[in-house]
Protein backbone atom coordinates (compact mmCIF):
# COMPACT_ATOMS: atom_id res chain seq x y z
CA UNK A 1 0.00 0.00 0.00
CA UNK A 2 1.08 3.64 -1.04
CA UNK A 3 0.23 6.67 1.09
CA UNK A 4 -2.82 8.12 0.32
CA UNK A 5 -2.84 12.08 -1.05
CA UNK A 6 -4.79 14.41 -1.15
CA UNK A 7 -5.97 14.20 -4.88
CA UNK A 8 -7.38 11.14 -3.53
CA UNK A 9 -10.05 12.61 -1.95
CA UNK A 10 -11.24 14.03 -4.99
CA UNK A 11 -12.88 17.49 -5.74
CA UNK A 12 -12.91 19.70 -2.30
CA UNK A 13 -14.74 22.72 -3.63
CA UNK A 14 -17.33 23.40 -0.59
CA UNK A 15 -16.20 20.23 1.64
CA UNK A 16 -15.21 20.68 5.22
CA UNK A 17 -12.06 19.50 5.57
CA UNK A 18 -10.39 18.77 8.76
CA UNK A 19 -6.85 19.48 8.72
CA UNK A 20 -4.86 18.07 11.65
CA UNK A 21 -1.73 20.18 12.01
CA UNK A 22 1.05 20.11 14.58
CA UNK A 23 0.74 23.25 15.89
CA UNK A 24 2.50 22.35 19.41
CA UNK A 25 4.96 25.82 19.06
CA UNK A 26 6.95 27.00 22.17
CA UNK A 27 5.13 30.03 23.72
CA UNK A 28 5.88 32.95 26.34
CA UNK A 29 3.82 34.97 28.13
CA UNK A 30 1.14 34.31 25.83
CA UNK A 31 3.61 34.90 22.54
CA UNK A 32 4.99 32.53 20.37
CA UNK A 33 8.70 32.04 20.39
CA UNK A 34 8.99 30.11 17.51
CA UNK A 35 6.48 29.40 14.61
CA UNK A 36 8.16 26.93 12.63
CA UNK A 37 5.43 24.58 12.85
CA UNK A 38 3.03 26.85 12.01
CA UNK A 39 5.17 28.27 8.50
CA UNK A 40 5.34 24.45 8.04
CA UNK A 41 1.63 23.61 7.93
CA UNK A 42 1.05 26.90 5.47
CA UNK A 43 1.78 24.92 2.00
CA UNK A 44 -0.78 21.98 2.58
CA UNK A 45 -3.30 24.86 3.88
CA UNK A 46 -2.68 27.26 0.85
CA UNK A 47 -3.54 24.06 -1.36
CA UNK A 48 -6.97 23.23 0.41
CA UNK A 49 -7.63 27.03 0.29
CA UNK A 50 -6.34 27.30 -3.43
CA UNK A 51 -9.00 23.96 -4.12
CA UNK A 52 -11.89 26.03 -2.65
CA UNK A 53 -12.41 23.57 0.64
CA UNK A 54 -13.80 25.07 3.94
CA UNK A 55 -10.49 24.32 6.29
CA UNK A 56 -10.75 23.55 9.89
CA UNK A 57 -7.75 23.27 11.27
CA UNK A 58 -7.30 21.10 14.60
CA UNK A 59 -4.05 20.55 17.33
CA UNK A 60 -2.89 20.14 20.34
CA UNK A 61 -0.41 22.19 22.28
CA UNK A 62 1.13 21.29 25.48
CA UNK A 63 -0.23 19.10 28.01
CA UNK A 64 -3.08 20.41 29.47
CA UNK A 65 -4.52 17.09 30.96
CA UNK A 66 -7.68 16.86 29.17
CA UNK A 67 -9.14 20.23 30.58
CA UNK A 68 -9.25 23.57 28.89
CA UNK A 69 -6.56 25.98 29.99
CA UNK A 70 -5.64 29.21 29.07
CA UNK A 71 -2.04 28.74 29.28
CA UNK A 72 -2.44 25.91 26.13
CA UNK A 73 -4.76 28.16 24.45
CA UNK A 74 -4.20 27.73 20.16
CA UNK A 75 -5.58 31.26 19.87
CA UNK A 76 -2.01 32.70 19.44
CA UNK A 77 -1.49 30.23 17.13
CA UNK A 78 -4.60 31.27 15.25
CA UNK A 79 -3.60 34.86 14.99
CA UNK A 80 -0.13 34.20 13.39
CA UNK A 81 -1.80 31.90 10.77
CA UNK A 82 -4.00 34.39 10.35
CA UNK A 83 -0.59 36.96 9.35
CA UNK A 84 1.01 33.91 7.84
CA UNK A 85 -1.87 33.33 5.38
CA UNK A 86 -2.68 36.91 4.68
CA UNK A 87 -6.15 36.63 5.29
CA UNK A 88 -8.74 36.34 8.35
CA UNK A 89 -8.91 32.81 10.28
CA UNK A 90 -12.25 32.31 12.63
CA UNK A 91 -11.33 30.70 15.93
CA UNK A 92 -13.15 28.15 17.88
CA UNK A 93 -13.06 28.78 21.76
CA UNK A 94 -14.23 24.66 22.23
CA UNK A 95 -13.30 22.26 19.76
CA UNK A 96 -16.13 20.07 19.24
CA UNK A 97 -18.58 21.88 21.46
CA UNK A 98 -21.46 24.64 20.28
CA UNK A 99 -19.08 27.22 19.24
CA UNK A 100 -17.13 25.16 17.14
CA UNK A 101 -20.19 24.04 15.05
CA UNK A 102 -21.29 27.33 14.38
CA UNK A 103 -17.81 28.52 13.31
CA UNK A 104 -17.46 25.68 10.79
CA UNK A 105 -20.88 25.95 9.71
CA UNK A 106 -20.33 30.30 8.72
CA UNK A 107 -17.15 29.56 6.66
CA UNK A 108 -17.42 29.78 2.98
CA UNK A 109 -15.23 28.05 0.00
CA UNK A 110 -11.86 28.96 1.09
CA UNK A 111 -12.24 30.57 4.62
CA UNK A 112 -9.87 29.16 7.36
CA UNK A 113 -11.04 28.19 11.23
CA UNK A 114 -9.10 27.08 14.20
CA UNK A 115 -10.20 25.23 16.37
CA UNK A 116 -9.27 25.24 20.51
CA UNK A 117 -6.72 22.82 21.39
CA UNK A 118 -7.38 19.30 20.90
CA UNK A 119 -6.28 18.39 24.64
CA UNK A 120 -8.74 19.89 26.21
CA UNK A 121 -10.71 17.21 25.62
CA UNK A 122 -9.55 14.17 27.60
CA UNK A 123 -10.71 11.09 24.45
CA UNK A 124 -8.10 13.10 22.54
CA UNK A 125 -4.98 11.53 24.37
CA UNK A 126 -7.14 8.39 26.34
CA UNK A 127 -5.90 5.50 26.84
CA UNK A 128 -9.42 3.73 26.26
CA UNK A 129 -10.03 2.67 22.70
CA UNK A 130 -13.91 3.60 23.24
CA UNK A 131 -13.01 7.12 24.38
CA UNK A 132 -10.70 7.46 21.63
CA UNK A 133 -12.97 6.39 19.11
CA UNK A 134 -16.26 8.73 20.53
CA UNK A 135 -13.87 11.72 20.38
CA UNK A 136 -13.00 10.92 16.80
CA UNK A 137 -16.79 10.88 15.90
CA UNK A 138 -17.49 14.55 17.23
CA UNK A 139 -14.63 15.67 15.49
CA UNK A 140 -15.80 13.76 12.47
CA UNK A 141 -18.95 15.47 12.66
CA UNK A 142 -17.69 18.78 11.58
CA UNK A 143 -15.85 17.42 8.84
CA UNK A 144 -16.33 15.74 5.25
CA UNK A 145 -12.54 14.81 4.67
CA UNK A 146 -9.49 14.82 6.69
CA UNK A 147 -6.10 15.79 5.76
CA UNK A 148 -3.55 14.63 8.13
CA UNK A 149 -0.59 17.00 8.49
CA UNK A 150 0.88 16.82 11.80
CA UNK A 151 4.02 14.83 11.36
CA UNK A 152 5.03 15.60 15.30
CA UNK A 153 2.32 13.14 16.40
CA UNK A 154 2.29 10.56 13.90
CA UNK A 155 3.97 7.90 16.21
CA UNK A 156 0.94 8.74 18.43
CA UNK A 157 -2.13 6.65 18.19
CA UNK A 158 -4.31 9.69 19.47
CA UNK A 159 -8.10 10.57 18.64
CA UNK A 160 -7.63 12.99 16.12
CA UNK A 161 -4.42 10.93 14.66
CA UNK A 162 -5.76 7.63 14.18
CA UNK A 163 -9.39 6.89 14.85
CA UNK A 164 -10.37 10.24 12.79
CA UNK A 165 -8.67 8.91 10.30
CA UNK A 166 -10.65 5.73 9.79
CA UNK A 167 -13.55 7.68 10.23
CA UNK A 168 -13.67 9.88 7.76
CA UNK A 169 -12.08 9.70 4.20
CA UNK A 170 -8.38 10.05 4.91
CA UNK A 171 -4.90 11.30 3.35
CA UNK A 172 -1.48 12.70 4.05
CA UNK A 173 -0.59 16.38 4.06
CA UNK A 174 2.30 18.09 1.77
CA UNK A 175 4.55 18.10 4.93
CA UNK A 176 3.91 14.72 6.06
CA UNK A 177 4.98 13.93 2.47
CA UNK A 178 7.39 15.84 2.47
CA UNK A 179 9.08 14.23 5.58
CA UNK A 180 8.44 10.94 4.39
CA UNK A 181 10.72 11.64 1.46
CA UNK A 182 13.44 13.18 3.41
CA UNK A 183 13.53 10.09 5.96
CA UNK A 184 13.40 7.67 2.66
CA UNK A 185 16.34 9.39 1.57
CA UNK A 186 18.13 8.89 5.26
CA UNK A 187 17.34 5.00 5.07
CA UNK A 188 17.27 3.63 1.34
CA UNK A 189 20.44 4.22 -0.04
CA UNK A 190 21.52 7.34 1.18
CA UNK A 191 24.66 9.19 -0.67
CA UNK A 192 27.82 8.30 0.83
CA UNK A 193 29.70 9.61 2.69
CA UNK A 194 26.56 9.52 5.41
CA UNK A 195 27.39 11.17 8.92
CA UNK A 196 24.63 10.86 11.49
CA UNK A 197 25.35 13.15 14.61
CA UNK A 198 23.40 12.65 17.84
CA UNK A 199 23.43 14.30 20.67
CA UNK A 200 21.21 15.80 23.39
CA UNK A 201 20.64 14.22 27.31
CA UNK A 202 20.42 10.48 27.22
CA UNK A 203 21.83 7.79 25.27
CA UNK A 204 18.41 5.53 26.09
CA UNK A 205 16.69 8.28 23.91
CA UNK A 206 18.64 6.91 20.68
CA UNK A 207 19.51 3.70 21.24
CA UNK A 208 17.34 2.60 18.49
CA UNK A 209 18.45 4.99 15.80
CA UNK A 210 22.05 4.10 16.49
CA UNK A 211 21.10 0.18 16.34
CA UNK A 212 19.12 0.69 13.19
CA UNK A 213 21.36 3.19 11.38
CA UNK A 214 25.19 1.95 12.05
CA UNK A 215 24.92 -0.29 9.39
CA UNK A 216 23.88 2.26 7.08
CA UNK A 217 26.33 5.18 7.29
CA UNK A 218 29.75 6.23 7.65
CA UNK A 219 30.77 7.67 10.58
CA UNK A 220 28.38 8.58 13.67
CA UNK A 221 29.39 11.41 16.14
CA UNK A 222 28.05 11.82 19.20
CA UNK A 223 27.91 14.69 21.69
CA UNK A 224 25.62 16.61 23.99
CA UNK A 225 24.61 14.83 27.58
CA UNK A 226 25.14 11.41 26.20
CA UNK A 227 29.09 11.79 25.07
CA UNK A 228 29.55 11.34 28.96
CA UNK A 229 27.82 7.63 29.40
CA UNK A 230 30.37 6.85 25.63
CA UNK A 231 32.97 8.37 27.70
CA UNK A 232 32.29 6.07 31.03
CA UNK A 233 32.04 3.33 28.69
CA UNK A 234 35.25 3.62 27.92
CA UNK A 235 36.45 4.15 31.16
CA UNK A 236 36.65 7.58 31.19
CA UNK A 237 35.84 9.44 35.29
CA UNK A 238 33.01 12.06 34.59
CA UNK A 239 32.76 13.93 37.37
CA UNK A 240 29.50 14.94 38.34
CA UNK A 241 28.42 15.29 34.10
CA UNK A 242 25.04 13.33 33.07
CA UNK A 243 25.55 9.28 33.16
CA UNK A 244 23.39 6.64 31.93
CA UNK A 245 25.11 3.68 34.03
CA UNK A 246 22.68 1.29 33.42
CA UNK A 247 23.41 1.44 29.72
CA UNK A 248 27.10 0.99 29.82
CA UNK A 249 27.10 -2.56 28.41
CA UNK A 250 24.62 -1.52 25.83
CA UNK A 251 26.99 1.70 24.49
CA UNK A 252 29.70 -1.09 24.72
CA UNK A 253 28.37 -3.25 22.62
CA UNK A 254 27.48 -0.29 20.06
CA UNK A 255 31.16 0.90 20.05
CA UNK A 256 32.13 -2.94 19.02
CA UNK A 257 30.00 -3.68 16.25
CA UNK A 258 30.52 -0.22 14.76
CA UNK A 259 34.62 -1.70 14.88
CA UNK A 260 33.03 -4.59 13.05
CA UNK A 261 31.25 -2.64 10.68
CA UNK A 262 34.19 -1.11 9.87
CA UNK A 263 31.69 2.58 11.39
CA UNK A 264 33.60 5.52 12.57
CA UNK A 265 32.15 6.70 15.77
CA UNK A 266 33.27 10.01 16.70
CA UNK A 267 33.63 11.21 20.35
CA UNK A 268 34.76 14.30 22.01
CA UNK A 269 38.69 15.21 22.61
CA UNK A 270 37.39 17.64 24.12
CA UNK A 271 35.00 19.24 26.78
CA UNK A 272 33.46 22.34 28.48
CA UNK A 273 33.28 21.67 32.00
CA UNK A 274 31.46 24.02 34.33
CA UNK A 275 31.75 24.68 38.38
CA UNK A 276 28.12 23.83 38.10
CA UNK A 277 24.63 24.73 36.32
CA UNK A 278 24.05 28.08 35.05
CA UNK A 279 25.69 30.88 32.95
CA UNK A 280 27.28 32.46 35.45
CA UNK A 281 29.56 29.30 35.84
CA UNK A 282 33.21 28.66 36.09
CA UNK A 283 34.16 26.88 32.97
CA UNK A 284 37.34 25.57 31.64
CA UNK A 285 37.78 23.48 28.86
CA UNK A 286 39.80 20.16 28.94
CA UNK A 287 40.42 16.82 27.87
CA UNK A 288 37.24 14.32 27.57
CA UNK A 289 39.88 12.33 29.24
CA UNK A 290 40.59 14.46 32.21
CA UNK A 291 37.07 15.62 33.28
CA UNK A 292 38.05 15.16 36.95
CA UNK A 293 41.34 16.56 36.68
CA UNK A 294 40.09 20.47 36.54
CA UNK A 295 39.77 22.38 39.52
CA UNK A 296 36.48 21.38 39.88
CA UNK A 297 37.55 17.55 40.25
CA UNK A 298 34.46 15.04 40.83
CA UNK A 299 31.73 18.05 40.80
CA UNK A 300 32.72 19.77 37.32
CA UNK A 301 29.76 19.05 35.00
CA UNK A 302 30.37 18.22 31.30
CA UNK A 303 27.43 21.34 29.88
CA UNK A 304 29.24 21.09 25.40
CA UNK A 305 31.74 20.03 23.57
CA UNK A 306 34.59 21.92 23.43
CA UNK A 307 36.08 23.88 20.34
CA UNK A 308 38.97 20.82 18.65
CA UNK A 309 35.87 18.62 18.90
CA UNK A 310 33.85 20.69 17.32
CA UNK A 311 36.26 21.91 14.42
CA UNK A 312 36.51 18.25 14.04
CA UNK A 313 32.87 17.41 13.99
CA UNK A 314 32.51 20.52 11.12
CA UNK A 315 35.36 18.94 8.62
CA UNK A 316 33.54 15.37 8.77
CA UNK A 317 29.90 16.94 8.55
CA UNK A 318 31.31 19.28 5.67
CA UNK A 319 32.45 16.31 3.72
CA UNK A 320 30.08 14.40 4.00
CA UNK A 321 26.95 13.81 1.18
CA UNK A 322 24.38 12.76 3.75
CA UNK A 323 23.80 14.42 6.87
CA UNK A 324 21.51 13.60 10.09
CA UNK A 325 21.72 15.84 12.63
CA UNK A 326 19.14 15.22 16.32
CA UNK A 327 20.30 16.90 19.82
CA UNK A 328 22.34 19.73 20.73
CA UNK A 329 25.84 19.15 21.46
CA UNK A 330 25.47 21.18 24.78
CA UNK A 331 23.33 23.38 26.51
CA UNK A 332 22.63 26.00 23.84
CA UNK A 333 20.50 28.03 25.82
CA UNK A 334 23.20 28.74 28.01
CA UNK A 335 25.42 31.26 26.15
CA UNK A 336 29.03 29.42 27.46
CA UNK A 337 27.59 26.16 26.20
CA UNK A 338 26.33 27.17 22.89
CA UNK A 339 29.35 27.42 20.69
CA UNK A 340 29.46 23.04 20.07
CA UNK A 341 26.04 23.29 18.84
CA UNK A 342 26.27 26.68 16.56
CA UNK A 343 29.46 24.94 14.88
CA UNK A 344 27.86 22.27 13.82
CA UNK A 345 24.81 23.92 12.75
CA UNK A 346 26.94 26.21 10.54
CA UNK A 347 28.44 23.18 9.51
CA UNK A 348 25.43 21.66 8.19
CA UNK A 349 25.18 24.70 6.21
CA UNK A 350 28.08 24.40 4.19
CA UNK A 351 26.67 20.27 3.00
CA UNK A 352 27.13 19.54 -1.02
CA UNK A 353 23.97 17.32 -0.57
CA UNK A 354 21.15 16.20 2.39
CA UNK A 355 21.75 18.41 5.51
CA UNK A 356 18.77 17.61 7.77
CA UNK A 357 17.86 18.66 11.34
CA UNK A 358 16.07 15.92 12.88
CA UNK A 359 13.14 18.77 14.68
CA UNK A 360 12.90 19.08 18.55
CA UNK A 361 15.75 20.59 20.33
CA UNK A 362 17.68 20.19 17.38
CA UNK A 363 15.25 22.67 15.55
CA UNK A 364 14.70 24.87 18.18
CA UNK A 365 18.28 25.37 18.31
CA UNK A 366 19.24 26.45 15.30
CA UNK A 367 16.14 29.02 14.87
CA UNK A 368 17.42 30.30 18.49
CA UNK A 369 21.15 30.79 17.26
CA UNK A 370 20.04 32.74 13.98
CA UNK A 371 20.30 30.31 11.45
CA UNK A 372 17.17 30.49 8.72
CA UNK A 373 15.00 27.75 8.07
CA UNK A 374 16.30 28.23 4.46
CA UNK A 375 20.27 27.09 4.99
CA UNK A 376 19.36 23.21 5.76
CA UNK A 377 18.17 20.96 3.06
CA UNK A 378 15.57 19.97 5.86
CA UNK A 379 13.97 20.46 9.34
CA UNK A 380 11.78 18.16 10.61
CA UNK A 381 8.95 19.33 12.43
CA UNK A 382 8.68 16.34 14.43
CA UNK A 383 11.77 14.75 16.91
CA UNK A 384 10.23 12.06 18.30
CA UNK A 385 8.52 10.59 15.00
CA UNK A 386 11.16 11.29 13.03
CA UNK A 387 13.61 8.98 15.20
CA UNK A 388 11.11 5.95 15.77
CA UNK A 389 10.74 5.98 12.24
CA UNK A 390 14.98 5.97 11.92
CA UNK A 391 15.04 3.27 14.38
CA UNK A 392 12.18 0.77 11.45
CA UNK A 393 9.27 1.21 14.04
CA UNK A 394 6.09 1.30 12.57
CA UNK A 395 3.69 4.59 12.87
CA UNK A 396 0.35 4.08 13.34
CA UNK A 397 -0.67 7.91 11.83
CA UNK A 398 0.97 6.89 8.89
CA UNK A 399 -0.30 3.14 8.60
CA UNK A 400 -4.01 4.19 9.22
CA UNK A 401 -3.54 6.15 6.01
CA UNK A 402 -2.16 3.80 3.86
CA UNK A 403 1.70 3.87 4.63
CA UNK A 404 3.17 0.05 4.90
Amino acid sequence: MTLRTIESLGALRGKRVIVRCDLNVPLKDGQITDDGRVRASLPTLTALVAAGARVVVVSHLGRPDGKPNPTYSLAPVAARLAELLDSPVAFATDTVGDVATAVVDGLADGDVAVLENLRFNAGETSTSVDERVAFAAQLASLGDALVSDGFGVVHRKQASVYELAQALPSAAGLLIAAELDVLDRLTEKPEAPYTVVLGGSKVSDKLGVIGHLLPRVNSLLIGGGMLFTFLAAQGHKVGSSLLEADQLETVRGYLAEADRLGVKIVLPTDVVVASKFGADADIIVTAADGIEDTPFGASGLGLDIGPATAAVFADIIRTSKTVFWNGPMGVFELAPFAEGTRTVAAALTEVDGLSVVGGGDSAAAVRILGFNDDQFGHISTGGGASLEFLEGKRLPGLEVLGWA
